[in-house]
């Protein structure tokens, strides 16, 4: 029989992600001394020291304390469950998912996702968040996210992943560029012309393996941290992009017209991926989002 409690477990985590006695009190609705004699029971369960409190300095976690709420986490999410399927006699989901997603593919991949998803699951609470890779990386690593869509690129350790689609990217220029008259172009034709690079990873890691790859070096006349701004800029005739995304419509943001042509010898796609913190069981309801992702888009053949 354990000798711990979910109680414990749930003070325990929300002292690792609010990084203090005081703000894990204030999130659970306890008293402070309830959060501690709480983690005090729990070190003494496991005979381990879980925690390093300064004061002033807040709490950090040991090396153990970092394994547990790993753990953690995930027999909150199978209790939760538990409590769910019980309630509804395992016949409705519910619960709560978190879903974050690459700031540039929110607008193709995650309106869609989730429109699916409530449909599907209508009381099921969801939450989302769009960002850089790296915000949203950490983010499923802290446990404020159970999935994110993200560029298989630059994934860091302690995150599983399923491809779900490849991306593949393309030259974009302005309707009128006297180069938007081919069908195709090579990255060769475009190292004289002004780039506007999106200087943001994994874009900007990607578009410079492009052309190191091909043994060139582009012409970086601007930087953007904006997708919708770096497509705006070109269809002012400022420089050509190299972008992975395509929206539906060849427009930018002004309504101004694109010319959108694929790279030849053709470059090596971007796979996209939907990850997870390999340390964490996921709830039924992340498992609902990750098996809709897959029916969705979960065909490595199929290209945006």
């Amino acid at each position: 029989m354990a000798k711990y409690t979910l109680r414990q477990l749930e003070c325990f985590v929300a002292v690792g992600e609010c990084g203090s006695i005081s703000a894990a009190a204030q999130a659970l609705l306890l008293s402070p001394s309830a959060v501690t004699g709480a983690i005090n029971e729990l070190e003494r369960a496991f005979d381990s020291q879980l925690t390093i409190r300064r004061k002033a300095h807040g709490v950090s976690l040991t090396p153990s304390g970092q394994y547990v709420l790993e753990q953690a986490r995930g027999l909150l999410n199978a209790a939760t469950d538990l409590q769910d399927m019980a309630s509804a006699a395992g016949q409705t989901l519910r619960g709560k998912v978190a879903v974050g997603c690459y700031s540039a593919l929110a607008p193709s991949l995650l309106a869609e996702l989730m429109a699916e998803y409530v449909q599907r699951y209508p009381h099921v609470e969801m939450d989302f968040y769009a960002g850089t890779q790296q915000e949203i990386h950490r983010m499923v690593l802290s446990g404020e996210l159970d999935l994110a869509i993200a560029y298989e690129l630059t994934v860091p350790p302690g995150l599983e992943r399923k491809r779900l689609i490849d991306a593949v990217p393309s030259l974009v220029l302005a309707a009128d560029h006297p180069l938007a008259s081919r069908e195709r172009l090579a990255l060769a034709d475009m190292v004289h012309e002004p780039m506007i690079l999106l200087d943001v990873n994994p874009s900007r890691e990607n578009t410079e393996m492009m052309f190191s790859s091909a043994g060139l070096s582009p012409w970086i006349r601007f930087r953007t941290t904006d997708f919708e701004v770096t497509r705006s800029m070109v269809a002012r005739g400022m420089g050509y992009a190299i972008l992975v995304q395509r929206p539906f419509a060849d427009l930018s943001y002004e309504g101004k017209p694109l010319a959108v042509r694929p790279i030849h010898p053709e470059v090596r796609h971007v796979p996209i991926s939907m990850v997870w913190n390999s340390m964490v069981r996921l709830s039924r309801s992340a498992e609902a989002m990750l098996d809709l992702a897959i029916e969705l888009h979960g065909d490595s053949a199929n290209k945006l």
